[in-house]
């Protein structure tokens, strides 16, 4: 277990990763620019006359109207992912809950997806955000009321409701393709697929405050969530209502995955892994864990892009399906660990 001072250590080596992949990311593309220049351009534009700038306009141009956005929104949708497999880890009690592994990811797809297809703007550029919104906040509550038993979540049930809900979801996308036209099956594949390539400020800043706002409430749940984890009598008897803060976790929860799929569709398991493994180096303790998993989800997910735009020359790979592809041996080792501790599920 870390002391304080390298748990502080741990999310200050974090904040430095973090920056440095974002810098390489922004760097590497059709366009090579050196991270001199991208943090020149940087301060440029903050007034500090410091670093060298792009050689030419058209780096400058790649710079701020194509890679910053998709930086920023890879480090949106990976805080989001993370923090909210975080919390929803911490509301189920156990480390194989995930907005993904759940289908409340895909259920935020679908309400998404269903926006696009019906072609409704009742909220302007907030539209398709507030129906992923609404389609995990739906499966959230579906996934947790279906999982309790007996005042408990079980893990058996948490992981084959998940597996129901996946596969209705997909169904469902599968009907919608049916029913629309060719851009409405482009925009349904885009959302299946996960991938950032429609990457914009717009973007960002629709994704940016949904965001922020539920981090910031995952961050001021983390002393109730700790206290909810010694079981749901102890933390009564301090003074936590325990299904208010399973409520709120819950909306918390649906909110973040809505910011984050909302712009990229479905990208797995980084929510499953990230908490798992900052668990395994900072321990238990929300008050860490949350904003780590946050920052851990935020490097995993720019890294995952730079690898997807830039593994194979003038091809993008999707970026669902590279997490996929690295997070289900990932889950499929969880599940055996988590088992062998329980001495088996029966």
């Amino acid at each position: 277990m870390l002391t304080a001072y390298k748990k502080m250590g741990l999310i200050g080596l974090l904040i430095v990763a973090l920056a440095a992949v974002c810098v390489l990311a922004a760097g590497r593309g059709q366009v090579p620019i050196s991270p001199s220049e991208v943090a020149g351009s940087l301060l440029h534009r903050l007034g500090l006359d410091l670093g060298p700038m792009p050689s030419a306009v058209q780096g400058e141009n790649a710079l701020w109207l194509v890679r910053f956005p998709r930086v920023v929104l890879a480090v949106i949708v990976g805080a989001s992912l993370g923090c909210a497999g975080a919390l929803m880890q911490g509301v189920f009690g156990n480390p194989l809950a995930e907005p993904g592994v759940v289908g409340v990811s895909a259920g935020a797809a679908v309400g998404a997806a269903a926006a696009i297809v019906s072609g409704v703007t009742f909220l302007g550029g907030w539209t398709t955000a507030a129906a992923a919104f609404a389609g995990g906040i739906v499966t959230t509550f579906i996934v947790y009321g279906m999982s309790r038993a007996g005042g408990r979540t079980e893990v058996v049930t948490l992981v084959l409701t998940g597996v129901a809900v996946n596969a209705t979801a997909g169904a469902l996308l599968g009907l919608l393709m049916f029913l629309t036209d060719d851009d409405g099956v482009r925009a349904i594949a885009f959302w299946q697929l996960g991938s950032l390539a429609q990457a914009t400020w717009g973007a960002v800043a629709v994704a940016g405050p949904c965001a922020l706002a539920g981090l910031a409430v995952a961050v001021a749940l983390s002393r109730r969530l700790d206290l909810l984890a010694l079981g749901e009598r102890p933390a009564r008897h301090l003074g936590v209502d325990t299904e208010r803060l399973r409520i709120t976790a819950i909306v918390v929860t649906a909110l973040l995955t809505a910011s984050a799929v909302a712009f990229t569709g479905i990208i797995s398991f980084v929510g499953l892994i990230v908490p798992h493994l900052i668990r395994m180096v900072a321990g238990p303790g929300h008050r860490v864990l949350v904003p780590a998993s946050a920052l851990g989800g935020a490097v995993v997910v720019v890294t995952g892009d730079l690898i997807a735009r830039t593994a194979i020359e003038y091809q993008e790979l999707p970026l669902g399906v590279l997490t996929a592809v690295v997070g289900g041996p990932a889950f499929f080792w969880l599940l055996r660990r988590t088992r062998a501790r329980a001495g088996g599920w029966g």
